[in-house]
């Protein structure tokens, strides 16, 4: 069995997890020749970053694909991807307790004015702030797949009034839960910290627009760490410009990097990290896609599999 991977940030650490997970696995045969492309031959199996069309071009006897990361929207999008081409995602292997930490440390910045001290401190003021419950902060979660529900019963556990959207109706214990675009409406017009977490799709991209933003709450933030395709970067902006939006907390982009003198830069209500809410732990990953293609060679269906009708 052969198994190309690419990834333009380079598969060195991969190929190291994926031999050690394969190693541990009781697989008939031989264990699994790992190539890194371009140089590969044709091969079984491919795990894939953004890969270029040349990739499937050379690769034309291909069983499966899986995304090496948590969204697989770069991997649909891919020019020369074969119609038929099984692909399976990553399911969470670790990310999800990384996204829980970043949205709690989001919604204590919010609870506590942790940013409204930085800017006194900058400024030479001295002054306190009231204190309020963690119950009186409205955090509203958009998407409640592996990453989104773990965030909504992280944050519900702690103390905070959760609500959560998905296209679909789901059902999480002390979670306010809605479905469909009444109650995207709904769950935005009560939303004091909205934390955005659905996968990017032709249904949800723009999803964010200046009518859906106008619902939300005077003062609201918002904390993408999903694709920065969900959100209208221009209809944000204009939004904190007017004083709408509070605080965005931006870790995903249209265009990554974020290019040089983009006004998320130097906006003073706009925090930004370089999309490193969840990083991929290679180790545990590895061990989930191992695991998986074993599945696949022994006739079994993995978990995992992408709707390429519903982009995730």
């Amino acid at each position: 069995m052969d198994i190309a991977l690419y990834s333009p940030e380079g598969v060195q650490p991969w190929l190291a997890a994926l031999s050690a997970a394969f190693s541990s696995l009781p697989m008939a045969g031989s264990p699994p020749a790992l190539h890194s492309w371009p140089g590969a031959p044709a091969c079984d199996y491919a795990l894939l970053w953004r890969p270029p069309a040349a990739f499937f071009a050379e690769q034309p006897r291909l069983k499966a694909a899986f995304a090496l990361g948590a969204g697989v929207d770069s991997l649909l999008a891919a020019e020369g991807l074969p119609a038929d081409l099984a692909i399976y995602r990553i399911e969470d292997a670790g990310m999800a307790d990384q996204m829980v930490e970043y949205a709690l440390y989001a919604c204590l910045e919010r609870l506590r004015g942790f940013d409204r001290y930085r800017e006194d401190q900058r400024t030479g003021r001295w002054g306190q702030g009231r204190y309020a419950e963690r119950s009186a902060l409205r955090v509203a979660v958009l998407g409640l797949g592996a990453l989104g529900g773990a965030v909504a019963r992280a944050l519900v556990a702690f103390g905070f009034s959760v609500s959560a959207w998905s296209r679909r109706p789901k059902s999480l214990p002390g979670i306010a839960c809605y479905a469909g675009l009444e109650g995207l409406e709904h769950t935005l017009s009560r939303a004091d910290l909205l934390i955005i977490l659905l996968p990017l799709s032709r249904a949800t991209e723009g999803l964010l627009n200046e009518a859906r933003l106008s619902l939300l709450p005077e003062g609201a933030w918002i904390v993408n760490l999903a694709r920065g395709r969900l959100v209208h970067e221009q209809d944000l902006l204009a939004a904190l410009e007017a004083g709408r939006i509070g605080r965005a907390m931006l870790d995903v982009f249209n265009e990554e990097p974020v290019p040089p003198g983009h006004p998320f830069w130097t906006h003073p209500r706009v925090f930004m990290t370089p999309h490193i809410a969840a990083i991929t732990p290679e180790e545990k990953a590895a061990r989930q896609i191992a695991a998986g293609i074993a599945a696949l060679e022994e006739g079994r269906q993995p978990s995992g599999r992408v709707d390429r009708l519903a982009g995730y």
